[in-house]
């Protein structure tokens, strides 16, 4: 039997009771998880699901004994997605628990808190950010970020695009982005590789987040034609409003999105205007049948029977907590103490690292997990389904 087979059937073994049952734990044997997360304010619609996707895992390596003599306790506060409440809620929580893990809710706090994080807290910090910055070692050499960059995930369009074009001449692409540090952070590397691969970007249009009226925004995307339109740094307004003005003038752009507009909602909110959206996720969906989607699920029967799907937020805190098990189990296993320095030193040790088809096959490069892949909307079935093997990039 290998090794995801016995995982998926000792999903619901409780391991850490017979642990308990020996006596109680000695402070050396509980390892902290800290986390300041965006439950409340306008991204809660996603760190309601992260929340407990890595709240989720650590419960389930508890309880199928994935850290072995280990019991992990995860600790967490809301932030209301505010980059300020964040950083006090970072400090309260390393002031009063001294977790050696952290879990941030935005790009921004991962940037504020970085210069202390190096010099006085020095513990393994993910986050729901994607940030080119973050996964730099020499800026932030305690982060990581799950998955390829925002940078990484244009790339990959880009040459998805550059590869599947089937228009005469040059593709035509246009960047549709947000007002802000998360829809800005890609764009000049997006605008570089365009042109390696020979891509002409015939318009960049910039909104605010969440705006309402894009009249005049698709308006511009009609001027240029662009054969793709690939949109960053929102999650779901105001693409829905994007793609049905553009269709209504006739218009058969093929719209794309990087993770965070890639959940299955886009498809339930334009219907069948979703027919071709495309994007990358560096995740598999939770309808897969990857034996690691397949234990996600079978520990959510069991612990979670309410719910009967889970979005790619939720996957993405699974997935950020089986990094945090393997770089825990890369220190024990090393005969090291359980610090953030040891923890910072494993993520960088992590090599072809098989996750059960939760993503690829992992290994960091400057601390990221650089793999991800292209998904196309199926809306009769209203899922995404892969158009792509799993793609690696530097």
């Amino acid at each position: 039997m290998g090794m995801w087979k016995r995982i998926v059937a000792a999903t619901g073994i409780a391991a850490v009771f017979a642990l308990a049952a020996g006596g109680a734990l000695a402070a050396d044997d509980v390892i902290k998880i800290g986390a300041a997360q965006p439950i409340t304010g306008r991204f809660a619609f996603a760190g309601v699901s992260i929340n407990a996707g890595l709240q989720d895992y650590i419960n389930y390596a508890n309880e199928t004994g994935l850290v072995k003599g280990k019991k992990l306790v995860y600790i967490y506060e809301d932030t209301g997605y505010d980059t300020d409440k964040a950083v006090a809620t970072f400090k309260k929580i390393m002031a009063k628990d001294n977790p050696v893990i952290m879990y941030g809710d935005s790009t921004g706090l991962g940037k504020a808190i970085g210069p202390e994080l190096n010099s006085r807290y020095k513990v393994l910090y993910g986050s729901t950010s994607f940030s080119s910055e973050l996964a730099d070692p020499k800026i932030h050499p305690y982060s990581f970020v799950s998955g390829p960059t925002y940078s990484d995930q244009f790339g990959i369009l880009l040459e998805y695009i550059a590869k599947n074009h089937k228009g005469k001449g040059k593709p035509k692409v246009a960047f549709f982005y947000s007002d802000t540090e998360f829809g800005k952070d890609p764009i000049p590397y997006a605008r570089k590789r365009a042109k390696e691969l020979g891509i002409d970007v015939v318009s960049e249009i910039v909104t605010k987040v969440g705006a309402v009226d894009v009249t005049t925004e698709a308006l511009a995307l009609k001027k240029t034609q662009p054969d793709f339109c690939i949109f960053q740094g929102y999650v779901l307004a105001p693409i829905p409003q994007v793609i049905r003005t553009v269709r209504d003038y006739g218009m058969k752009t093929t719209f794309m999105g990087t993770f965070w507009s890639m959940d299955t909602s886009i498809i339930d909110k334009l219907g069948a205007d979703a027919e071709g959206y495309m994007g990358v996720s560096p995740y598999a969906y939770y309808n897969e049948d990857a034996p690691g989607i397949q234990a996600m699920r079978k520990y959510n029967v069991k612990a979670n029977p309410k719910e009967k799907s889970r979005p790619n937020s939720y996957i993405q805190g699974w997935f950020t907590g089986m990094v945090y098990v393997e770089a825990i189990n890369k220190v024990l296993a090393a005969k090291k103490p359980v610090t953030g320095d040891n923890l910072k030193d494993a993520i960088g040790k992590i090599r072809d690292w098989d996750t059960g088809g939760v993503t690829g096959k992992v290994t960091f490069v400057n601390n990221k997990a650089a793999v991800g892949r292209v998904y196309r909307a199926n809306v009769a079935k209203g899922i995404f389904e892969p158009v792509s093997d799993w793609i690696y990039v530097k």
